[in-house]
């Protein structure tokens, strides 16, 4: 369930502000919604997994909440990062 280093280091390139950013906010959300669809797609196989179900729920908060520091903060970038993720903006 892990990601990959070769994914990770696609992530942080992308969204990262330079190349050895690794704790920006941008990164850390971007990171939290790769797992957060990795994890989705295991429970759509296995749904009586209710402690990757817990995981998952745990990963949607601490996402929703750099993203309301990341709206706060730097509202440009948010735009720019919820549009390059596809998450809806709230």
């Amino acid at each position: 369930m892990a990601l990959g280093a070769q994914k990770k280091q696609e992530i942080i390139a992308k969204f990262g502000r330079q190349a050895s950013d690794t704790g920006s906010s941008e990164v850390q959300v971007a990171l939290l919604s790769q797992r957060i669809s990795d994890l989705s797609a295991h429970l759509k196989h296995n749904p009586k997994d209710h402690s990757s179900r817990l995981g998952l729920l745990k990963l949607v908060g601490h996402r929703r909440n750099l993203l309301k520091y990341l709206k706060r903060t730097q509202h440009e970038r948010y735009l720019e990062v919820i549009q390059a993720l596809g998450i809806k903006n709230r």
